[in-house]
């Protein structure tokens, strides 16, 4: 029987990460990521600030709030705004003669991040 071998990765000592909320929902990030949101207010090219931190990682040291992390902060810039393909819905009922059919299509904030601040 062959055996068979995993390779591990090991994480660069200085890499810093962070999960923020944002929208409900937890990202994980690194300087110099470039994510997708739920649609933000902000107009691309702005800055953004996302003060959500629920943790901060910086090699072994790590940083979990409860439930934030204070005085940490991430920042970012507003790339733009892009939309997701469109999906179909579509309602029906047996014998009843009855069907719907609508598309939705979500739209989402592309944001660039810059530096993390713990």
């Amino acid at each position: 029987m062959a055996e068979t071998k995993t390779k591990t990765k090991k994480k660069a000592a200085s890499k810093i990460y962070a999960i923020v909320e944002s929208g409900g929902k937890q990202y994980h990030v690194a300087p110099g990521d470039v994510i997708e949101v739920d649609r933000l207010s902000a107009a691309a090219g702005s800055a953004i600030e996302m003060d959500r931190v629920l943790l901060v990682a910086e090699g072994k040291k790590v940083k979990i709030g409860t439930p934030v992390v204070e005085g940490a902060k991430v920042t970012a810039d507003v790339v733009n705004d892009v939309r997701d393909k469109k999906i179909i819905v579509y309602k029906y009922k047996s014998k009843t003669r009855y069907h719907k059919k609508t598309g939705h299509r979500q739209t989402y904030t592309k944001i660039a991040i810059k530096e993390i601040i713990s």
